[in-house]
């Protein structure tokens, strides 16, 4: 089984900054992929960034330039760095792994609970 941790979401002014965290733990062979999605109120949730164990990254149009993904490998971390934030960047942030269990090595996806990112003046 493998657990996926999300910590830093919280209510930010316009302009602002955060840093969401993900730690995946439990019994696995490697990560193949990590990212994050968000779900906004009235929308479909959206990939905003994701990492593969090559190093490619990709990022939605609408947060190029402001947000920054990164991993850890040795801690099997997954950030996202948002800066100038907006308003419409509110959302339910969930974190994403694509994960090779053990033992049979499948590669299966996993998602976190979600962490609340409020953008507010």
């Amino acid at each position: 089984q493998v657990q996926l941790a999300e910590s830093g979401g919280g209510l930010v002014q316009p302009g602002g900054s955060l840093r969401l965290s993900c730690a995946a733990s439990g019994n696995f062979f490697d990560i193949n992929a990590m990212g994050w999605y968000r779900k906004a109120p009235g929308k479909q949730r959206e990939l905003v960034a994701a990492i593969i164990s090559g190093g490619s990254i990709n990022y939605v149009d609408s947060v190029k330039g402001r947000f920054t993904i990164s991993r850890d490998n040795a801690k099997s971390t997954v950030y996202l760095e948002m800066n100038s934030l907006k308003l419409e960047d509110t959302a339910v942030y969930y974190c994403n792994a694509v994960v090779e269990t053990l033992p049979a090595r499948l590669a299966m996806n996993y998602w976190g609970k979600g962490t609340l990112v409020t953008v507010s003046s």
